[in-house]
């Protein structure tokens, strides 16, 4: 498609001079990143344009995803960028300024608002049906018949308890000639069957009661349905119309995007920047160079988003999608998908027969993972062929340094898991922080759940998340850095990085945390200390490895 970048609004030129800035070899890796200066550069030229946005300003502050692609157009060759928010703004999807959604959701005329109708029709008649009295009266009706059955059941049986006191009565006074005895039974059968009649009575008023409320319910339950059938079939419909690009000209609709994995989209697939940028920009001509999305505004409750912060494209909503986006491009390796050196030595810090302790080096896993099967565990076993049973005892994030302990028996495992499970294990990291704690020490307690949407992120949550608590004390400040010392009490899966950026814990990211912070060469978090008791001599083992930072 040809493309007049003169006439096109959504086609930005840098206000600087950007001539000595050297465009990037490589697109960017969207899911881990350090944006390139030409990206910098046009984000904050969007941050200044939306800064000046007053009629955004509470929606903005209360937190938006935007995001830039810098590119050449392929007809000019002049180099500009384009711009984008997530989900809607100012309850729109269009607005001159931003690339255009992939699919845009909210057209009166476009089959979701269509389809969303059908739907809103169905929740007033459900609303009516639920709310109009009918079936609350019913339910007081068989209530009240219930109550008004046993009444007079117990009424009966009451009676029928008198007559038999007086029956024993006659036949105590004086001996009974064969027809009082006859009458005296008779008027015990009497009693029985007209309880019977009573209680059968009863039941079929109240099994009449209760089939009108059965059928009231049959009539709801179909709604509710019909209502599901709808949405299942729009949803799918929906991404069917989310029909994206990749820089080789071919397209998918979300539904194929998806289908390898199989499972439909997740809700809001396709409505991120990353998409709606690459797709305007294969349908427009223009050639991406490299990207970047940034938070603007307040973070989210539970999550950790900072203003103005870079962060990588989130993994359920986008990865499967710009996977496909990005095939034709020549993107950046994903540094966490490399695998270290080869004949790079294990850095053993103690060995025994029963155990040994290693200083896993930035950027390595401790077990196989799903991009990478290079592993501590997998050299140590190599390094240690010998080894039996479950050999890795606890974990370090791929991008976390520091002291890992794996053991040589079954025996010697069960042993140190049990010290971690009863916190018997002590541990202290030394990072790097991205600002200035002003109190010396302290302890942050929040609790902690996975993010469905987003893993391997965490989130803090305050009613579902399990407990998680940090001990903490500044050892050094300097140029807006603060070096701290972290003790963690429990070992929750990004403790400490949640606990170190969430503006409820110490509000300042770990340096280089791709996924709460910002990224850089290394994540600066290490774990250098580690204090145990030996499980086959029963002395303690402090051990202590160098803070490579």
């Amino acid at each position: 498609m040809r493309h007049d970048v003169m006439n096109d609004d959504r086609f930005h030129l840098f206000d600087t001079d950007v001539t000595a800035i050297e465009l990037p070899h490589q697109f960017t890796c969207p899911f881990n990143y350090a944006p390139h200066p030409l990206s910098q550069l046009a984000a904050a030229q969007v941050q200044r344009y939306v800064a000046s946005r007053g009629d955004w300003a509470d929606e903005l502050g209360c937190g938006k995803m935007l995001g830039v692609l810098v590119a050449r157009d392929t007809t000019s060759g002049v180099l500009g960028f384009v711009a984008a928010f997530s989900g809607n703004l100012a309850a729109k999807v269009q607005h001159p300024y931003f690339v255009p959604p992939v699919y845009d959701l909210l057209d009166p005329q476009g089959e979701f608002k269509q389809g969303e109708a059908r739907i809103t029709a169905i929740n007033h008649r459900l609303q009516q049906l639920q709310h109009d009295g009918t079936l609350a009266a019913l339910r007081q009706h068989r209530d009240d018949a219930t109550t008004a059955m046993q009444r007079e059941l117990q009424e009966h049986h009451d009676l029928m308890v008198l007559h038999k006191q007086q029956r024993d009565q006659r036949r105590a006074a004086s001996p009974l000639t064969d027809d009082e005895r006859e009458q005296l039974l008779n008027q015990s059968r009497h009693d029985k069957a007209q309880h019977k009649r009573l209680r059968r009575q009863w039941q079929q008023r109240l099994d009449d009661i209760t089939a009108q409320i059965d059928d009231y319910q049959r009539g709801i339950d179909a709604l509710k349905r019909q209502r599901r059938q709808l949405s299942v079939a729009l949803q799918e419909r929906i991404f069917r119309l989310f029909v994206v690009t990749n820089a080789r000209g071919e397209q998918r609709d979300l539904v194929q995007v998806f289908a390898p994995l199989g499972t439909l989209p997740p809700a809001g697939a396709g409505e991120c920047c990353a998409p709606r940028l690459l797709n305007h920009a294969y349908r427009h001509g223009l050639q991406p160079l490299c990207m970047a999305e940034f938070w603007w505004g307040a973070s989210p409750v539970g999550e950790v988003r900072h203003h103005g912060h870079y962060y990588p494209a989130c993994r359920s909503k986008c990865k499967p999608i710009l996977e496909f986006m990005l095939q034709g491009l020549d993107v950046e390796p994903n540094p966490l998908a490399a695998a270290h050196p080869a004949d790079e030595a294990l850095d053993i810090v103690h060995d025994d027969q029963w155990l040994t302790v290693v200083n896993k080096p930035a950027g390595m896993l401790t077990v196989p993972g799903k991009l990478l099967d290079d592993c501590l565990l997998q050299r140590w076993h190599h390094a240690f062929p010998t080894a039996t049973g479950p050999m890795v005892v606890h974990r370090l994030d791929q991008e976390t340094s520091g002291l890992v302990v794996l053991a040589k028996d079954k025996q010697t495992h069960r042993a140190l898991q049990q010290q971690f499970e009863r916190h018997t294990i002590t541990k202290h990291y030394v990072a790097l922080l991205d600002g200035t704690v002003t109190t010396d020490s302290g302890e942050v307690s929040l609790p902690l759940i996975p993010d469905i949407d987003d893993r391997p992120r965490q989130r803090v949550d305050l009613l579902h998340g399990k407990p998680a608590l940090t001990r903490w004390r500044v050892l050094e400040r300097h140029d807006g850095i603060t070096r701290v010392l972290f003790t963690p009490l429990t070992g929750r899966t990004h403790q400490l990085r949640v606990h170190a950026s969430h503006p409820q814990g110490l509000g300042c990211p770990i340096v280089g945390d791709r996924l709460y912070g910002t990224a850089s060469t290394r994540l600066m978090l290490h774990a250098a200390t580690l204090t145990l008791t030996h499980p086959a001599t029963g002395q303690t083992l402090t051990l202590r490895c160098r803070v490579p930072f």
